[in-house]
């Protein structure tokens, strides 16, 4: 068994949702979160969650370097946690490629922000109103 845990947009909840329902997996727990990534939180137009208030982004002018692009050092520094839904579930080893795959899917925009999957391997798990363990615990 894997636990996969994806931290996703706010407004691609819904859709994500469906989806897994949609593969035969409804049952996962979301989470509010708030976080940030190497971005060190939100300077943007904007492209991180469009339900945000303007007032969590600035318009930022980017100076070209030689590896990529930085922000103009004359521009004050924002450290914003974004907010983001975080959903886990705990799939069967032969179905986490699949999974993956379809909240990828759902979720890439190909902007900053778009999100993060981790995949960890779960020893036990237990049905408490049951006692059934391991597969038949999560089926």
């Amino acid at each position: 068994m894997k636990e996969i845990t994806a931290i996703i947009r706010r407004d691609r909840l819904q859709e994500t949702k469906k989806v897994l329902e949609d593969l035969g997996f409804p049952s996962l727990s979301i989470q509010s979160v708030d976080g940030r990534g190497k971005q060190k939180g939100m300077v943007c137009d904007n492209d991180l969650d469009p339900d945000l208030p303007d007032k969590f982004c600035t318009s930022v002018k980017l100076t070209p370097t030689p590896s990529s692009y930085a922000l103009d050092h004359a521009l004050p520094k924002v450290a914003l946690f974004v907010p983001k839904r975080m959903l886990t579930m705990v799939v069967p080893d032969d179905l986490v490629t699949k999974i993956v795959k379809a909240i990828i899917k759902i979720n890439q925009t190909g902007k900053t922000g778009d999100g993060k999957i981790f995949v960890s391997p779960v020893e036990s798990a237990i049905r408490v109103r049951t006692s059934e363990t391991g597969g038949e615990a999560i089926a």
